[in-house]
């Protein structure tokens, strides 16, 4: 598994671990975030029990484990939680999870002896370090109880589902968007089956490659329906 670095400045790290070339070819590939500040660490969306061992190998060789105090789950999908027991037994033993209040009961499923930060509906801001980053409310997007974090200082949203895209294993070249046009073609089936409301698209990654902002924003995607 790979491990990319998005920002680093002033003991405020994030990175992001994916494109994990031994994964089994029947797993979706996703992206695990880690956002470090201080020495402090929160693991965004640590994805399925399938990959555990590959991302902790990857995520060790940055981060130390005991400094993972924040586990943060966008929604209930088993490729983004699944894996919740087996990082609770590495973590100190006061780590705090986070997930929407929907879906404390559904992931308990997970992991049964796991006790959640319930995030309300308006969402919340969670302290890392010294740093205070917003969770969001991204309800529907796709999942009825679902969250996104931004982090002020790196300026960068963790947008979870949103800008998912199913790549091919010859177009996972590199982590970020190089050509937003053709990325598009990528997105547009998961975006047209998952985000079915207009007015959700237009408002707007597990999945995928990070959007860098010299691209065009996501009304000029083609699949977004203008009413």
């Amino acid at each position: 598994m790979k491990c990319f670095s998005l920002y680093g400045r002033d003991n405020h790290r994030c990175l992001a671990f994916g494109q994990d070339p031994s994964r089994s070819k029947n797993l979706i590939d996703t992206n695990q975030m880690v956002v470090v500040d201080e020495g402090v660490a929160l693991l965004l969306d640590p994805g399925g029990v399938e990959i555990f061992p590959h991302v902790i190998a990857a995520l060790t060789r940055e981060v130390a484990i005991d400094t993972v105090h924040h586990i943060f789950i966008s929604h209930q999908d088993p490729d983004t939680g699944s894996s919740l027991a087996l990082w609770r037994r590495v973590c100190p033993s006061t780590v705090k999870i986070y997930l929407s209040w929907m879906w404390t009961g559904f992931v308990s499923h997970y992991d049964g002896e796991a006790n959640f930060t319930a995030i309300p509906d308006q969402g919340m801001e969670v302290t890392v370090g010294r740093s205070r980053l917003r969770i969001l409310p991204a309800h529907y997007l796709h999942s009825p109880g679902n969250f996104h974090v931004y982090d002020p200082k790196a300026r960068i949203l963790f947008s979870g589902d949103v800008g998912a895209a199913l790549l091919p294993d010859e177009r996972r070249e590199d982590i970020f968007v190089r050509d937003f046009t053709r990325h598009t073609q990528y997105m547009d089936g998961f975006h047209r089956r998952w985000m079915g409301s207009p007015k959700a698209r237009d408002a707007l990654d597990c999945h995928g490659l990070p959007v860098a902002d010299r691209h065009p924003r996501p009304p000029a995607w083609p699949f977004v329906q203008r009413r």
